[in-house]
């Protein structure tokens, strides 16, 4: 369950260095699968590359499929002075494309990392062959009061005692799922912020992301013309649903996916539901 491992580097332009991963590049009989179709996974946040682990394994029966931790999260670096904001994650997004030679993958993207996504296409001229979009952060208002809480005081919250910090960490984490998380995918969840270097880390991507980040691409969104699916949990109690709907409206031809039984953490809530919907939006079914 908690086996995930990111096995390669690359070193962004801004001197971070990002893991990532590849699966299903190499078939079952040992062969180059170089023509297989692409699908790139974004994470959000407090989360990592992790949660798209059962998804990753799935679609890599038909895709190669790339996974990665952006700089600051999961097993990637964090240090003192990184920039981690939305606007920053959306270039070295763009890096990575670039590094992995994918001119138009397809790119599904979860919470946060549907800004990243949104951000490269509509500001940086990435290019995609279609669009899913998994509870993401993308219209205003968002943050919650504790998450605007957290972030106007990283300094203060950096300092906690070690035990109160992964307390903190934990119930945050665990809100994200309406069914709730096994003790050991919430403890993989929550490991990578609580290391020295970590639980700053927490903090400071929380203190550099601000709405400002989707109200300069939210006023585009009717200049999408790939195709484009928004799932969402129906119990999200993040993110509400309305904001899916809405987002959809706003995007020519979306088409919206609701997934009950489902939180904000879908992958974690139904993961069989929401492959399923990928794998036919991507045209990597049976």
């Amino acid at each position: 369950m908690t086996q995930w491992l990111l096995d390669r580097t690359f070193r962004t332009a801004s001197g971070d260095e990002v893991r990532w991963a590849v699966l299903g590049d190499i078939g079952d009989r040992g062969e180059e699968r170089a023509a297989a179709p692409a699908v790139v996974l974004l994470h959000g946040t407090p989360f990592s590359s992790y949660v798209w682990r059962g998804v990753a394994r799935a679609l890599a029966a038909r895709c190669r499929v790339f996974v990665w931790d952006m700089p600051g999260y999961g097993a990637s670096e964090k240090r003192d002075g990184q920039d981690v904001s939305l606007g920053a994650q959306a270039r070295v997004f763009g890096e990575l494309l670039a590094h992995w030679g994918l001119s138009r993958p397809a790119v599904v993207a979860h919470d946060f990392g549907g800004c990243v996504a949104l951000r490269a296409h509509l500001l940086h001229g990435a290019r995609y062959e279609r669009l899913a979009l998994v509870d993401p952060v993308a219209l205003g208002p968002w943050g919650s009061p504790t998450y605007r809480l957290l972030g106007a005081h990283p300094e203060v919250f950096g300092q906690l005692p070690p035990a109160l910090h992964r307390a903190l960490v934990r119930e945050y984490v665990a809100s994200a799922a309406h069914q709730g998380l096994h003790p050991a995918v919430l403890e993989r969840l929550v490991e990578p912020w609580c290391t020295g270097e970590g639980q700053p880390a927490f903090y400071r991507q929380i203190a550099q992301n601000d709405q400002r980040f989707t109200d300069e691409v939210a006023g585009r969104y009717g200049e999408i013309e790939l195709p484009v699916l928004v799932c969402w949990g129906a119990q999200d109690d993040w993110i509400p649903l309305a904001k899916g709907r809405e987002l959809v409206s706003r995007i020519p031809g979306a088409r919206l996916r609701v997934i009950e039984g489902a939180g904000h953490l879908v992958q974690e809530d139904a993961p069989a539901e929401l492959t399923a919907a990928l794998a036919v939006f991507l045209g990597a079914g049976a």
